[in-house]
């Protein structure tokens, strides 16, 4: 294969989706990794005075097309998942994995780096290089660069595996979703069920050429069932599919991560061990806010107290209203969802189904457009790009005419692609050209971001193609990745390492799209948004009311149940003992014991599916979403302050401020400074407790 033609290896401006196959994945790869490690070696050899235009420019320009390479190869990988992309990305990862672990344990760039801090340019250097060359620093020490030889080769090694075992864990989850089909012939065993969800699963059936209605493990598929569904048998099926999926209570071995969770949290502890940390929290916490796990584990246990009182309400409330109105003596997990679901709509005079009928897509996207637009006094504009789907859509983002991001839009569930949403970077914000002290011709290259969900796609009925309906839920989880998008988009930074989400603290990287969320419960953002599916009319405020007056429904319940994961994923990582007699389920079991309010059936296994902290960056992290709420509730603050002023809360000049002081500043500076620097204090928890329902 001609190299030059590989177009994996095309920086010139948006990745080659259309063109980029399995087969030029392995090619495209070594040849950066060998443009790579011959910058490294330059760079060791270098006997002249360290500068950031002699050293850190030059490893930050080989580095950074490597990881735009591999961050597509991995994108594609998460959307379009095929047996010859997951080989090709299966052959490479290992050595891209051994590449970065090679480089963050080199002596002598560590060596360098050191000197850099030290020299005589630094306190001329701006805050944004002052502050890579600090975390490089750090990551050095976290990557095993003063270990001795032996161990470094060991450390190389648990990294290698990690990255393998994580790689499983995704796969076998993505397996079980894929493989899973509930098919349903008497259209009557499906009462309660929406006509659309029904149109869905007909489609579905239809597709493989079979009677009936076709369920899967897709969130849009399943879920409604457990919402909806009246058939209690029907709801017990999918639960239990869902909740032991990837698991040993599931009918495939070849898919269970019991044995991947177990070897991933041992390489995870001897890794701490290594680096001369008692666990692996330790570790994780290093770049982060928050500074030891107990102080993490006492955040998490005061924010189950104060939900405690609520959620026992929340509880007894509908075990009753089950046992009186639904005739459910004893409330099972499968039963919750629809539990709740009538509890709502009799408490509140509204279904969410009722709702969703007001989201048609092209009307949401536009509605979150003007969110943007108004807020932050940019333009969003289609624009047009190759794609990995059909159903991708692409954006640019302009300020003053001038082009300051782009992003690609994949809304809908579909085989192949990993379940859930989220943020990622196709590549970003840096400025490029020539680095010497002469040479001024230089470019802002500008950011582009991935947002990726799994709705239900637009819906085919007698021959015509109707608008995707999203639930409000969906619209939240829209408007939270493109919280992450702007993060990433509306950065000024021009250095890469700490321009947008790069360098962020985790624990703060949630903040502006937990902050985002808010905008979709007001009606100055609503009454835009809405159109009926029939009828085109917009939200009516009388349903717009009681939704505000169901916004805390059961929050206490659903507060414990972030607490109870967040506390799990820190308690084995911190005190729990892989190689001990005790296993992970005892630890899950442990804290459901300490927190929860209601303890799912033996054999569920959510902790089997839990990718945040076993194939995602979460690990010792989930916490970080409580915690960033904190700080986006009280961010969100400003606004209803501004909004009570002069009544509107999409304040243009608190939009600018915000994104002045934590959007524009990216990881330049530490989040609590940002956070400071736009709220005028440090935060507090109190807007958290009165947007969840929860002050005293």
């Amino acid at each position: 294969m001609n190299i030059a033609l590989n177009p994996l290896l095309d920086f010139s401006d948006l990745p080659q989706f259309a063109s980029i196959k399995p087969d030029h994945i392995g090619p495209g790869i070594d040849s950066l990794l060998e443009q790579c490690r011959d910058v490294v070696k330059e760079l060791e050899a270098q006997t002249a005075q360290v500068t950031w235009e002699n050293f850190v420019a030059p490893l930050e320009d080989a580095t950074e097309k490597l990881g735009r390479a591999w961050g597509v190869v991995g994108h594609l990988n998460a959307v379009v998942d095929t047996p010859e992309l997951r080989a090709a990305y299966n052959e490479n990862q290992p050595k891209i994995t051994e590449f970065w672990t090679a480089l963050s344990q080199n002596l002598v760039l560590f060596t360098k780096y050191k000197a850099l801090q030290l020299g005589p340019d630094y306190n001329g250097y701006s805050v944004a290089r002052k502050k890579i060359i600090e975390n490089a620093v750090r990551d050095f020490r976290l990557g095993g660069a003063e270990l001795s030889e032996e161990q470094k080769q060991r450390f190389a090694e648990i990294q290698e595996k990690q990255a393998a075992l994580q790689t499983k864990f995704s796969e076998n989850i993505l397996d079980a979703t894929n493989d899973y089909a509930l098919f349903v012939e008497n259209e009557s065993e499906l009462a309660g069920l929406p006509d659309d969800v029904k149109q869905a699963a007909r489609a579905a059936a239809e597709k493989d050429e079979k009677p009936g209605y076709k369920f899967t493990l897709h969130f849009p598929s399943y879920f409604p069932i457990l919402q909806y569904a009246d058939n209690r048998n029907l709801r017990e099926t999918i639960y239990r599919a869902n909740a032991t999926k990837a698991s040993d209570q599931a009918n495939h071995p070849e898919w269970d991560n019991t044995q991947n969770i177990v070897d991933i949290l041992k390489l995870r502890d001897e890794e701490a061990k290594l680096l001369g940390y008692k666990n692996f929290a330790e570790v994780s916490l290093v770049p982060k806010m928050a500074q030891t796990p107990d102080q993490v584990i006492g955040f998490l246990q005061d924010l189950a107290k104060r939900a405690r009182p609520f959620a026992e309400k929340d509880l007894a409330e509908l075990r009753a209203f089950a046992q009186k109105e639904l005739g459910i003596e004893q409330m099972e997990a499968w039963d919750v969802t629809y539990a709740s679901e009538k509890l709502r709509e009799q408490r509140y005079a509204f279904s969410e189904q009722e709702v969703k009928q007001y989201f048609p897509e092209p009307k949401v996207i536009a509605g979150l457009f003007r969110t943007i637009e108004t807020l932050f006094s940019v333009s969003v504009k289609p624009d047009e790009a190759p794609v990995w789907h059909p159903d991708v859509k692409f954006f640019r983002i302009e300020k003053n005419g001038a082009l300051i991001g782009q992003f690609y839009l994949d809304l809908y569930a579909r085989n192949g692609k990993r379940g859930g949403a989220w943020m990622d970077d196709a590549r970003g914000r840096r400025r490029v050209g020539q680095r010497s002290e002469q040479q001024t011709e230089t470019r802002i290259q500008t950011p582009i971001a991935y947002l990726t969900c799994n709705f239900t796609e637009p819906a085919t009925v007698d021959g015509k193609v109707k608008p995707a309906l999203f639930t409000h839920d969906e619209v939240i989880t829209l408007f939270h990745e493109f919280g992450h998008g702007l993060h990433h988009m509306l950065t000024q930074v021009e250095e890469v390492g700490v321009s947008g989400i790069n360098g962020v603290e985790w624990d703060a990287v949630e903040l502006p799209s937990q902050f985002m969320e808010n905008f979709c419960w007001e009606w100055d953002v609503l009454q835009h948004m809405t159109s009926h599916a029939d009828t085109g009319a917009a939200l009516p405020r009388a349903l717009y009311d009681k939704m505000i007056a169901a916004k805390n429904f059961q929050s206490g319940l659903q507060t414990l149940r972030q607490v109870e994961f967040s506390l799990f994923d820190m308690h084995v990582h911190y005190d729990y003992n892989p190689n001990g007699k005790q296993s992970v389920q005892d630890v899950l079991n442990g804290v459901r014991a300490q927190v929860s309010v209601m303890t799912p059936p033996a054999f569920n296994r959510f902790q089997h599916s839990f990718s945040h902290i076993f194939a995602g960056g979460y690990a010792a992290g989930y916490y970080s979403y409580k915690w960033a709420e904190v700080l986006s509730a009280d961010a969100y603050g400003a606004f209803e302050e501004a909004g009570k002023a002069d009544g509107n809360v999409l304040s243009a000049a608190t939009g600018a401020r915000f994104l002045r002081e934590i959007l524009a500043m990216g990881g330049s500076r530490p989040a609590i400074e940002s956070f400071k620097a736009f709220r005028g204090r440090e935060p507090a928890i109190d807007a958290l407790l009165r947007h969840s329902g929860m002050a005293a």
